[in-house]
């Protein structure tokens, strides 16, 4: 792992440092967050692919989706995502139901071994980020905690929204 800042570190500029080296920085956390984060999860009771787990957070967060809405909000083709349903049912952690209101709509449900394994995955994740958040001084988890707000507020001011504006008031950018 990436001693970011250490004295030697030839990425270390001093307080002034400035956008792309804080980027290069993150980018490196961000590979060790998310080689914990798959470590974690592959400890749970069932294994499951990182697209895997994607698609049942999505039906978690939007129960009763369709087929072809998952494949939009996962950003893949339909049968690969028909696919993806299949295999997932097959284990028994999604299923599919009919829409009550249109016969030729599918929705997809998690069952309740979907949810057991998505908690499963999500606790892991968590205690082996708190694991790690408890090697760290108190001001250091202080500090990560209010930049990680600042960088959440900052992505959101600046992220495109569903509307075709940019959040700062008008579509261009401009008020």
């Amino acid at each position: 792992m990436t001693d970011l800042g250490a004295p030697g570190d030839p990425r270390a500029r001093g307080p002034g440092d400035g956008p792309e080296a804080v980027a290069t920085w993150i980018a490196d956390a961000v590979d060790s967050l998310t080689a914990l984060w798959s470590v974690a999860a592959q400890e749970a009771s069932l294994r499951l692919s990182p697209h895997q787990l994607r698609a049942l957070r999505t039906v978690e967060a939007t129960p009763g989706l369709n087929v072809t809405a998952l494949a939009d909000e996962l950003d893949i083709g339909l049968p690969t995502a028909s696919r993806l349903c299949d295999r997932l049912a097959a284990a028994g952690l999604l299923e599919r139901a009919p829409h009550p209101g249109t016969r030729r709509e599918v929705r997809l449900l998690l069952t309740s071994h979907g949810r057991h394994v998505l908690s499963d995955v999500a606790g892991r994740r968590t205690e082996a980020l708190a694991t790690t958040l408890a090697a760290m001084e108190p001001a250091e988890r202080v500090a990560l905690s209010r930049g990680l707000r600042g960088f959440l507020s900052a992505r959101e001011a600046t992220a495109p929204h569903p509307d075709g504006t940019d959040g700062t008031g008008g579509a261009d950018g401009r008020s």
